[in-house]
């Protein structure tokens, strides 16, 4: 599901609800003590900075894969068989702040193999294993020649996102870079890739990264 809006449609729901609540806290504040009033303002502008949806549009080259969302790489991690990659594959984590973009995209060209959702809890994104027992959303994608696959994107709930949107279905050709869904409130997403004697990971653990734009 593409948006070259600024504001992404699926947080119409929040911002319409901050709205109501947050408009009425700063009317009443601003009837007590009108500087009271700053604080919900700044609120509402949060939650309408969270939903942002800038548009992203960047040329790869053959074999390349870009970042699936915004944030900051927190993990790097050679895993010795990986069993949706059928082998060999490093997993790299991005942790997404309330203050990022919280847009996913398709890290490469491809066919979307399957989906698989699985419950479970909501442990802060940055624990060293949320990805493991956390909710969250895999999305296993056959990739375009020549680039070596399949490669996998996990959708991670954190201790406060609680809910996960995935707009791709089985069987559906994903571009590099093309928006598939979002996680609503702080989160982390996985990019797990085959890994292969000249695979070349570009980013290091601490890199802020954005997601279709930054090479990974």
């Amino acid at each position: 599901l593409e948006s070259d809006g600024m504001i992404a449609k699926e947080g119409i729901r929040e911002i319409g609800l901050a709205t109501l609540v947050l408009g009425g806290v700063a009317l009443l504040a601003n009837w007590l003590f009108w500087p009271l009033a700053i604080v919900p303002v700044v609120v509402w502008f949060w939650v309408l900075a969270f939903f942002r949806d800038p548009p992203r549009r960047q040329t790869f080259a053959p074999g390349e894969l870009c970042s699936p969302a915004d944030g900051t790489v927190t993990e790097i991690a050679e895993l010795d068989h990986h069993e949706s990659i059928g082998g060999p594959a490093t997993r790299i984590g991005i942790f997404l702040s309330l203050f990022n973009v919280h847009i996913n995209r398709s890290p490469c060209s491809g066919r979307v193999r399957s989906l698989y959702y699985r419950a479970g809890e909501f442990l802060d994104a940055r624990h060293p294993e949320c990805g493991r027992r956390n909710e969250s959303n895999t999305i296993l994608i056959d990739t375009d020649a020549p680039l070596p696959g399949p490669v996998e994107v996990r959708q991670v709930a954190g201790l406060v996102a609680r809910r996960i949107i995935c707009h791709a279905k089985a069987n559906e050709a994903l571009r590099i870079g093309q928006r598939f869904g979002l996680i609503k409130f702080g989160s982390r997403t996985e990019l797990i890739v085959p890994r292969l004697a000249d695979t070349h990971i570009a980013v290091k653990i601490g890199d802020k990264v954005r997601g279709g734009l930054t090479l990974m």
